[in-house]
């Protein structure tokens, strides 16, 4: 015979200052799981969306990021020819670039910021046709003159349109500003490859990567292995959205992990408040239980009411947590990707699936708060608390 649930709700409310500790203990430990998961899966999000199924980049074999890579001029003309790649009006669209890092002073703070610039093709546009100019105009081809994505005009001093900026020895205008639809991109700076070599004393011959647009997804198979094959170049090919995954697995594994054992640290505090709660309720209930033994209610009902005693406990602390977390979705911050050591902005992503992990994280603690309590509730001997009435 089950002990109806009206009981433990009357139970709850009875002992509401206790009942109140506990879920406020739960409902900290989900806020903090939540927001670090959302913190990571943002991260992962931004560099993800940042490829393109049917765009391939090119960068020298072994290289980790487009940082240490480079690809000469002559190894591009290579990839311009190989099968797959998309062509236009201008011919085939593979954008070789050349990428540095400058620093920048950040707004609101007394502290400077590495921004990625990259130097592109004119063909960068139509190789990654997601990238919108969405104020002012392109770069001229010849002059310094930049695009910054909406994330630098908002992030960096002096980086706004119409503004000029000096770094790598040269002084820039910024001639227009693009949105790439919350990726990567919009934490970089955009110009002509030929202007930032010359800038930078660089090779002229010499680029980090080239990115090529294939002419349908299938076609990375085709590329990759007429390229891999050439013996006039030795290099390696990533799908775009497989190397954007491979850039944000780093920083990602460990905000997760930082995240957790912070959510498991706390998570102990609040499945001791949880025990401290129940533990009260059973000293304070004795004769209740006892009662409800010599009524026929037997070992199993009793357990089987306080554990969802604290399961409800646990429950409300969990939906507290998670609403209290769902603010911070779409929320911009920005931290440094160690894969290219340059500032990238990016957006908490509080998502269903990371809802219902906070959930389960906090009926997991309400369990195992509440299973120990009420196995002593259970074994309490009826005649001595029957005595006590």
């Amino acid at each position: 015979m089950a002990i109806p649930f009206i009981y433990n709700v009357r139970s709850l409310r009875a002992r509401w200052t206790s009942t109140v500790v506990a879920v406020l203990g739960i409902a900290g430990t989900v806020g903090v799981f939540v927001a670090m998961l959302s913190l990571a899966r943002g991260f992962e999000a931004t560099l993800v969306a940042s490829g393109s199924a049917r765009n391939a980049i090119v960068r020298r074999a072994g290289a980790t990021s487009e940082m240490d890579s480079s690809v000469m001029l002559e190894q591009v003309r290579v990839i311009e020819d190989a099968p797959g790649v998309e062509r236009g009006g201008a011919g085939p669209l593979v954008s070789p670039e050349v990428v540095v890092i400058a620093s920048f002073p950040l707004k609101g703070r007394d502290t400077e910021g590495n921004a990625q610039v990259r130097g592109v093709s004119p063909k960068a546009l139509a190789v990654r046709p997601t990238v919108k100019i969405v104020a002012g105009r392109v770069f001229q081809p010849g002059l310094t003159e930049l695009l910054v994505g909406r994330n630098v005009a908002a992030s960096y001093v002096g980086l706004e349109l119409g503004k000029t900026v000096r770094f790598g020895g040269g002084t820039w205008t910024v001639v227009g500003v693009f949105d790439s639809g919350g990726t990567a991109y919009d934490s970089e700076l955009w110009c002509d490859f030929s202007v930032l070599r010359q800038v930078y004393q660089r090779p002229q011959n010499m680029f980090q990567s080239a990115t090529a647009r294939l002419a349908s997804p299938d076609a990375l198979t085709t590329f990759k292995d007429a390229l891999t094959a050439d013996p006039r170049v030795t290099v390696q090919i990533d799908r775009e959205i497989d190397y954007y995954a491979k850039q944000s697995r780093q920083l990602t594994t460990l905000i997760t992990v930082l995240g957790t054992i912070v959510a498991v640290v706390m998570g102990i505090g609040a499945v001791f408040g949880a025990l401290n709660t129940m533990y009260s309720a059973v000293a304070e209930r004795s004769r209740e239980i006892a009662t409800l033994r010599a009524l026929g209610f037997g070992s199993g009902s009793i357990v089987v009411s306080f554990v969802v005693e604290a399961l409800c406990i646990a429950l409300v602390g969990g939906l507290l947590g998670c609403a209290a977390v769902l603010p911070l979705n779409g929320l911009t911050t920005g931290t440094i990707n160690w894969q290219t050591f340059s500032h990238l902005a990016f957006a908490f992503q509080v998502t269903p699936l990371l809802l219902a992990w906070g959930l389960v994280f906090a009926l997991l603690m309400g369990l195992v708060g509440g299973v120990p309590p009420a196995i002593r509730a259970a074994r309490a001997r009826i005649a001595v608390a029957l005595r006590e009435l």
